[in-house]
């Protein structure tokens, strides 16, 4: 007998069938590749269209706040329309919401690239969130439906290895498509993009959601499901602790190609390299944190250093920014802004994991209400980092100084990590 996971000869020369380990290891891997593209269409969404901020400002003669205001509209795209697509995905399965999300989001992409005027940028900026929302959401409660405990941690800081290349090619794909043509561009090929990720779903991604595990009922379930998990304090201490950090980085998202361009008087390739070089800083941590550190560190203490860390970087920020050492380079910036970014690598895989571990009975239903909070303060974040205008970084650093001392807050007062029922 052949070993199992060995080809294995049947039939006629040539037909060459794999042992079911090898089966269930490419199963596995093309499940990872597939969550990995769906985790990483948010970032595409968002970083692809950074450097082009200031060309959309010039272009359809907008204030600078304003334009961020199409950054917001899809981050709260995204954040609402993950409590519609969430519930309903534990209702009818995971398959047929998340391709009807797929296919509005290409179209509302494609709106968006002949957009002749700012406000109907941003209604179809949001749309294209609402419609995005399902493969963020989605792809959460599949792990979920696959994996638990360790292994789900482990699951998730290597999705973050997938996406997080998603932040670093982003910008950069997005630079040289400037270098090429405008910022309608970036529309045309993020639609590409979906259209592509839309046909691998389709193909590749089956259902994981059996019909005995779904769940009856309309929206008033739906909402009592919503409100029993808010029930659970500890729960809801993950679900705060994760979207307060969540937006801390978007503060920085949202805010570093006018610092790093318009304050620091960067390049937009320039930018682009640091923006991709703190996406490897992010990522690398979060392997670290999947490889080294799950089972065998406590995923509460690796998540409160990593807290600590984000407050610490937060708090030098500030200090740079306001001028309390003078007048600092970019590069001294750059560091705080990579410290900052690279924590989270120990901060949004773990809260993810924690706060699913007690949710197995409504996996759709907490994916949504992780990364609704997530995106919902992430999208209240983002305008207030430009609200003194665009010659000062201090709003960024404020925004990010209280989201991380808010995250702390919350992690150590409602999980209480220190308690035996924290783990439950």
């Amino acid at each position: 007998m052949p070993e199992s996971g060995q080809p294995t000869k049947q039939g006629s020369p040539g037909h060459i069938s794999v042992g079911p380990a090898v089966a269930a290891r490419r199963a596995s891997l093309l499940v990872t590749l597939v969550l990995g593209g769906l985790t990483a269409l948010p970032p595409l969404s968002m970083d692809m269209y950074l450097p082009a901020l200031p060309e959309v400002t010039e272009a359809l003669r907008a204030p600078a706040a304003t334009v961020q205001l199409t950054l917001t509209a899809c981050l709260a795209g995204m954040a609402l329309g993950q409590l519609v697509v969430g519930p309903m995905s534990d209702k009818w399965g995971r398959r047929r919401p998340l391709l009807i999300g797929m296919l509005v989001y290409v179209a509302a992409t494609a709106v968006c690239a002949f957009a002749p005027t700012v406000e109907l940028l941003i209604g179809f900026r949001l749309l294209q969130g609402l419609a995005g929302a399902a493969g963020i959401v989605i792809a959460r409660a599949v792990v979920r439906d696959l994996y638990d405990g360790v292994a789900m941690a482990r699951f998730f800081s290597t999705l973050m290895l997938i996406s997080g290349v998603a932040p670093i090619i982003a910008p950069l794909i997005g630079g040289q498509i400037l270098r090429i043509t405008d910022w309608r561009g970036v529309f045309h090929v993020l639609a590409v993009i979906g259209v592509l990720l839309t046909l691998v779903v389709w193909k590749w991604l089956g259902e994981t959601l059996p019909p005995e595990r779904r769940h009856e009922g309309g929206v008033g379930q739906a909402l009592r499901t919503m409100r029993g998990l808010l029930a659970d304090r500890v729960f809801t201490g993950y679900v705060l602790a994760g979207g307060l950090a969540f937006a801390a980085l978007f503060a920085y998202i949202s805010a570093s190609p006018f610092v790093v361009q318009e304050i620091y008087g960067a390049s937009p390739q320039t930018f682009s390299l640091l923006f991709g070089l703190n996406s490897i800083g992010l990522v690398a941590v979060g392997q670290i944190n999947g490889k080294l550190l799950v089972g065998r560190v406590s995923m509460d203490k690796t998540l409160g250093w990593g807290l600590g860390v984000i407050l610490l970087a937060a708090v030098s920020l500030l200090l740079m920014t306001s001028g309390v050492f003078g007048q600092p380079g970019l590069a001294a910036v750059a560091a705080g802004l990579f410290v900052l970014m690279s924590a989270m690598g120990l901060v949004l895989p773990n809260t993810n994991a924690q706060a699913l571990m007690r949710t197995p009975h409504a996996a759709g239903s907490a994916s949504a209400l992780l990364g609704t909070s997530s995106f919902l303060i992430g999208a209240v974040a983002s305008p207030l980092v430009g609200i003194a205008g665009e010659a000062t970084a201090v709003p960024m650093a404020v925004v990010q100084l209280v989201c991380a001392a808010g995250a702390l807050a919350c992690f150590l007062g409602m999980c209480r990590p220190w308690h035996p029922r924290a783990a439950a």
